[in-house]
């Protein structure tokens, strides 16, 4: 059961870095902003699809602005079966140019993509999404994510983040 879970695992993370190498621009068009970190709750699967809240962190990479809080929701369609505990995920946020100003609370927004997961007691995750306000932003293709449960998870995914200071 593990073996396979861990293969299907591997196979849905090949799928996913195929996926975004094909959809997202590429690094060298784009400049990075800071980092985005969002706490997933823990809940179940619904074999078609889950629904789970967020709260996220973005921290400027220029070190004199100050971060800033959001929240929304994160869903995904397709499998998705098992349990997890929560959930920590961190992008690495990009802009489209060099020349793109930043303004406080332009993380809002919906992003869109794919997403695949896996846990066996530990696991790790992957999320490609593209989004924001007028499709400005990119989360770096691959996010970096650690969880805890018993779940397997490929498909689309959503998140819908809403600034506090708004």
């Amino acid at each position: 059961m593990i073996n396979t879970i861990k293969i299907s695992a591997a196979a849905a993370l090949v799928a996913t870095v195929a996926f975004g190498a094909a959809t997202l621009p590429a690094k060298a068009d784009s400049v990075e902003l800071g980092m985005l970190q969002c706490v997933v709750e823990g809940g179940a699967g619904f074999i078609f699809g889950s629904s789970k809240d967020l709260a996220c962190e973005y921290t400027p990479a220029n070190a004199e602005a100050s971060s800033e809080a959001y929240f929304g929701v994160i869903n995904k369609f397709g499998i998705d079966i098992g349990f997890t505990g929560t959930t920590v995920i961190a992008w690495a946020v990009l802009a489209p140019t060099t020349d793109f100003e930043y303004q406080p609370g332009s993380l809002a927004g919906n992003y869109r993509g794919v997403s695949a997961e896996a846990s066996a007691v530990a696991g790790a995750g992957v999320n490609l999404l593209v989004g924001g306000s007028d499709e400005t932003f990119s989360l770096q293709p691959l996010s970096v994510q650690a969880q805890e449960g018993v779940n397997i998870a490929v498909g689309i995914a959503e998140i819908e983040l809403r600034s506090t200071a708004n």
